[in-house]
């Protein structure tokens, strides 16, 4: 496996690169959110996980208020360097609406 660091990634035009976050035990997506460089190094050097808030301009480490904590597993980047693979211990919800996913609403008939 090849190591990814900081330099290699491809941060868009405001300085920021979607994240995603992966249950590391079960495989189950659990959330989007955007880092930028020192959200993504604090995450790295800490095992905290912490995002960019683009409505705040603020970084924000996971569970910080509602403590539903994100603690990484392992972290990856894309092939292309533009998006970023978290797999992470969660706990409790990882969506803002409780839920254990934000990804929790099918399409009908899909």
């Amino acid at each position: 496996m090849e190591l990814a660091t900081i330099e290699n990634v491809r941060f868009n035009s405001d300085g920021l690169v979607p994240a995603i976050a992966q249950c590391a035990a079960s495989g189950d997506v659990l959330m989007m959110a955007w880092m930028n460089a020192v959200s993504l190094d604090i995450t790295l050097r800490t095992g905290k996980v912490t995002y960019y808030s683009r409505s705040r301009q603020e970084l924000w480490e996971k569970g910080g208020t509602s403590g539903h904590t994100q603690q990484l597993v392992d972290a990856c980047l894309d092939c292309d360097g533009d998006t970023i693979l978290l797999k992470v211990e969660q706990v409790g919800a990882a969506c803002h609406t409780g839920e254990r996913s934000c990804f929790f609403r099918a399409f009908a008939g899909k």
